[in-house]
């Protein structure tokens, strides 16, 4: 018997071998080429990826719901799920549990189970196999909603707009076992769903509240934002898991739910029979309009490529502006990475807090629009402000930032205020068209006594609600000659007081009239609170036909400030008149109140644990590691850090820099990978809010990796808040040579915030013609432009640019002014010595050019002070300039003195101010870096060394430093020498040396300095000195910067 079963299972695993080869075969006897079979077996590894990403959320997220308590706990140790899985409640102390509620819904899911049985059978299947003749054999074989209730994550109440309201925020999820299966028996298909998630926040609004019981008069229900959505597909419906069709299906399934529950749609369930002004509950007037001023773009991604990717062309963008439901596109800017459009839309808001406006920028292409970044802002930080305009950072679009000015317009019940607006819409750019001074709402009620077009067969009515162009459709009531539709319209207005609102009342399909009618809005200017409720007889209708209507008129004022930032000028408009005397020209720059305000963001990238292995061999039966590396975004920057080989706990200590602001809805985030040759796989990414950064200072922690299911990443995030003060940078670029890791660009020391204004007397073109000017400037080998003015002597910029400066003392800031065609018009060097010598770091004036002309710019330095750098302070300079250092004799014993600490960048005193120290010393720079693990010695220089008895008088040695650690144990010590210095008594090495020791092994380590010259070419080396330090009587914690003495001893190396 075992051999007959061995055998059977021999014979199974051939022919499940054959099965791979029947795909080709069949290929082969259609005639099919390779193409088409690699095409379907690319197909199946996507559906099939898919399929088990799914499968996996699903049981994620059940063992989430299982359990949420044990779940929190594990996240909180760093296990288990990440942080943006868990509930509302964790991260945000407003949001309350809601467990009372969930244990209501599981109590009652199965008999909703019975009902949902119940309704498709009864109800849904008759209708669809009515609704086409090829469906007459459809059914429901299985309907079952599974035990995994709906739940509710928390709970947040908000304040309502009036007293007879309350506002509920629920955080829906639903992970549902769900399985309903369809047949339809003619055609032998049969599929379904068994599976499904649908997570988003709910908001319900009790309205009106009565004084009787239900106490509540109805409920009303919607997403503020769109839901998401993750469906299981099973039988022939497998299909729509196949990339592409799955985004395409999931998106017609969410336009559905959209349609019914995403404002401006609402789901109204009264409570109370005969509710009044039900329309009004199902849609409310707004709480107000936001005009959206989008001006321009700049440092967008460049996408076209040309020639196989070899020439790198420029974009064609265009944006997309969505607020829920309401999408506005704009004109395409061909060929341009700063692209300017100068165009105004409105948009209704309904829900404030809540409602996020959310712009994507394209690539206009033939075949597919390429993403240049995208961003986002909630409404009520534009409620709050009232007026709102900044160069928003975008995400997934690197550098680029987009320019937009948005205003907060309420609604007024009067139409005193009407002329003020109307003028100040005439200032106001018509594109793409012309800005609105009014809104209004037709409150559709019902209808009485509509003709009858054939005896005998009642109407279909439907209403078409139409202002100008803009035209709205009701939905259909069917077989009735009194028809309610409890239906609402919005409609901007230009000028209400020339403007009518035109109606047609049709009978569907045949689109045949009813009767129609025209009411001018004049109206309702004279009308109590800008609202007329009544029956309007309708004309080309039965004597007694009547249209019952609510209109409701609303001025749109802008309350808000009117002197803020101007608009950028428009392309072709001269920004300074011909002939304008030089009289009125301002002696200071203007910037923006938010110039200068920027801080720099110091990300530490220390180590990860717990990675997945992601490199197996031999088809994965041997399990390797991983080559991970990391991607940091911040700020719009990508930085990349370094590949560690074959490790699942790798180390980078990395730094990097960037400059941020305050602008809401910006993150920090990480996402590491495997290096691979072909395609590098993901090992997990995780976020921090730069919000909290700013707000805190300091980040030290852990993160959990989210979508993986193990793994964490040790990140530190510092905000450096610029300083206007130089009295900490000697202190500061000492911290800097201290931290600095191996690897990596050099610690900024200070941020220069300039705003370039204008420029005056530029020079002409050939011809006589004013140029087109622009400027560049740059800080070592970071460089900005500016944009590109319209003809003028005298252009105006206006732009702002922030600069990290490594050494302020030996760095320059370069303009050079260009013309559009190539032509030099001017340049200027700023050394930013100038700044350290300025109050307040700041300088505010005209500046000539070197080929003619003058600009007007405002340069600002901060000096960049790290409180959290684990370097202890070194003593205070003595006041007035280079501090005077510390005197220590060789066997370790400090003597007191009035000097400070030097630094990596100290300027060491020539030798005649030294004379009276007496003997050659060694400038040294000891301490141990516990986040690196290692022992840092920098040499900062030499003083009045002797030379060699051996060496021409007039010719001096070639010095330089070797330093030899021994370990506390007796072994072999490790030795680091500086590079040599041609010719001079007086080295300045300014050289970092390192040694990797644990940190309970550094203080018992001895260091032993030599140094050492090259004499002449035959004649070896010349010991100059000698020093033996005992570091257990260093302070490595300090880093202190001290000079030691030299034994004067000769010997051979």
């Amino acid at each position: 018997m075992e051999r007959r079963g061995a055998g059977a299972a021999a014979a199974a695993a051939v022919g499940r071998r054959l099965l791979w080869a029947l795909p080709a075969y069949a290929a082969g006897l259609l005639g099919l080429g390779a193409g088409a079979l690699l095409l379907a077996l690319a197909l199946y590894a996507g559906w099939r990826r898919r399929r088990r990403a799914r499968q996996r959320a699903l049981s994620l997220a059940a063992r989430l719901h299982s359990d949420e308590e044990a779940a929190v706990r594990a996240a909180a140790a760093g296990l288990g799920a990440a942080r943006g899985e868990l509930p509302a409640w964790v991260s945000f102390p407003d949001v309350e549990r809601a467990e009372w509620l969930n244990k209501i819904l599981a109590q009652t899911w199965p008999f909703f189970g019975r009902y949902m049985e119940k309704l498709l059978v009864e109800s849904i299947a008759p209708s669809i196999r009515a609704s086409n003749t090829h469906l007459q054999t459809f059914t429901f074989t299985k309907v079952d909603m599974g035990e995994k209730p709906l739940r509710v994550l928390g709970v947040r109440a908000h304040p309502g707009t009036h007293k007879q309201q309350i506002l509920l925020d629920l955080n829906i999820s639903y992970v549902g076992d769900v399985q309903i299966d369809v047949e339809v028996k003619k055609f032998f298909c049969k599929a379904g769903v068994k599976g499904m998630q649908l997570h988003g926040t709910l908001r319900v609004i009790l309205e009106p509240l009565l004084g009787d019981v239900p106490i509540v008069g109805a409920l009303t229900m919607f997403f503020i934002r769109r839901p998401t959505l993750d469906i299981n597909w099973t039988g022939m419906t497998n299909l729509l898991d196949i990339p592409g069709l799955s985004s395409m299906s999931d998106t017609m399934i969410m336009d559905t739910i959209s349609s019914y529950l995403v404002l401006p749609n609402r789901l109204l369930v009264p409570l109370v029979p005969n509710l009044h002004d039900a329309a009004r509950l199902r849609c409310p007037l707004p709480r107000g309009v936001v005009r959206v001023h989008l001006f321009g773009a700049r440092e967008l991604r460049s996408k076209d490529r040309f020639m196989g990717g070899l020439v790198e062309g420029k974009s064609d963008p265009y944006a997309v502006l969505r607020v829920g439901t309401q999408v506005a596109n704009s004109r395409v800017v061909q060929n341009e990475l700063s692209p300017t459009w100068d165009e105004v839309y409105e948009f209704i808001v309904h829900e404030v807090p809540g409602q996020e406006i959310e712009v994507e920028l394209f690539d206009k292409d033939p075949d597919q629009d390429d993403l240049l970044g995208r961003m986002k802002l909630d409404f009520g930080e534009v409620l709050k402000a009232r007026v709102l305009e900044e160069w928003f950072p975008l995400q997934d679009g690197g550098r680029g930032r987009l320019h937009l000015r948005l205003e907060w317009l309420t609604l007024l019940p009067d139409a005193s205020k009407l002329e003020q607006v109307l003028q100040r819409n005439r200032t106001i750019p018509s594109n793409p068209d012309p800005p609105s001074a009014a809104i209004l709402v037709v409150y559709l009620d019902r209808a009485e006594e509509l003709p009858m077009k054939k005896p005998g067969k009642e109407p279909n009515p439907m209403v078409q609600v139409s202002v100008q162009d803009v035209t709205r459709e009701s939905k259909v009531v069917y077989n009735t000659r009194h028809p309610v539709w409890e239906d609402a319209f919005r409609f901007f207005l230009h000028d209400p007081a020339h403007q009518d609102l035109d109606i047609q009342v049709k009978d569907d399909p045949r689109q045949t009239p009813l009767g129609s009618l025209s009411v001018p809005l004049s109206r309702l200017l004279s009308a109590p609170e800008l609202t007329l409720t009544e029956p309007f007889a309708l004309q080309h209708a039965a004597p007694n036909s009547r249209l019952h209507l609510t209109l409701v008129l609303r001025v749109l004022y802008f309350d808000g400030p009117e002197d803020g930032p101007p608009p950028p000028t428009p392309p072709g408009q001269l920004e300074t008149p011909p002939g304008a005397s030089s009289a009125r020209r301002p002696s200071k720059a203007s910037p923006d109140p938010q110039f200068g305000t920027e801080a720099v963001l110091r990300i530490h990238l220390l180590e990860a644990e717990d990675l997945i292995a992601k490199d197996n061999f031999l088809g994965g039966l041997m399990k390797g590691r991983s080559d991970p590396y990391a991607a940091v975004r911040a700020g719009g920057r990508l930085f990349r850090s370094r590949v560690v080989r074959e490790e699942l706990n790798p180390r980078w200590n990395e730094i990097y820099e960037v400059v941020v602001d305050d602008i809401p809805g910006q993150d920090v985030e990480f996402e590491l990978f495997d290096k691979d040759v072909d395609k590098d796989d993901f090992l997990g990414r995780c976020k921090v809010p730069l919000k909290r950064v700013l707000s805190c200072g300091f980040v030290d922690e852990w993160l959990p990796l989210e979508e993986v299911r193990s793994g964490r990443l040790h990140v530190r995030l510092e905000r450096l808040q610029p300083q206007p003060s130089s009295a900490q940078l000697e202190q500061v670029l000492h911290t800097n040579s201290l931290l600095q890791p191996s690897r990596g660009e050099e610690l900024s020391a200070a941020l220069l915030s300039l705003f370039l204004d204008r420029a005056a007397e530029l020079p002409l073109r050939k011809g006589s013609k004013p140029p087109t000017a622009f400027a560049v400037l740059s800080v070592r080998d970071v460089s900005f432009k500016t944009k590109t003015c319209a003809p003028s002597t005298d252009p105006v910029w206006d732009e702002g640019f922030s600069f990290l400066i490594k050494r302020p003392h030996g760095e320059t800031l370069e303009l050079k002014v260009q013309d559009a065609g190539g032509q030099a018009l001017g340049a200027l060097s700023l050394p930013l010595s100038q700044l350290l010598a300025a109050e307040a770091l700041t300088l505010d004036t005209w500046l000539p050019l070197s080929g003619g002309g003058q600009v007007l710019l405002r340069a600002q330095l901060g000096i960049l002070v790290s409180q959290h750098s684990g370097v202890a302070p070194s003593s205070d300079p003595t006041p007035g300039g280079d501090a005077e250092p510390q005197e220590v004799m060789a066997g370790g014993d400090k003597e007191e003195n009035q000097d400070g600490g030097g630094t990596l960048r100290h300027r060491l005193p020539p030798a005649h101010s030294r004379t009276e120290l007496g003997g050659p010393r060694l400038q040294l720079t000891l301490w141990y870096h516990r986040d690196e693990r290692k022992l840092v010695a920098i040499v900062h220089g030499c003083r009045q060394l002797k030379p060699p008895p051996k060496a021409p008088p007039k010719d001096p040695p070639d010095p330089y430093v070797s330093l030899l650690l021994l370990p506390p144990e007796r072994g072999r010590g490790s030795k680091r020498r500086t590079a040599v210095q041609r010719r001079t008594l007086n080295p300045d090495f300014n050289e970092r040396l390192e040694w990797d020791v644990a940190p309970e092994d550094a203080p018992r380590c001895v260091l032993e300095a030599q140094v050492k010259a090259h004499v002449s070419f035959m004649g070896g080396k010349e010991v100059l000195g000698k020093l033996h330090l005992d570091l257990a009587q260093v302070d490595l914690a300090e880093g202190g910067t001290h000079w030691y003495e030299l034994q004067d001893e000769r010997g051979s190396p």
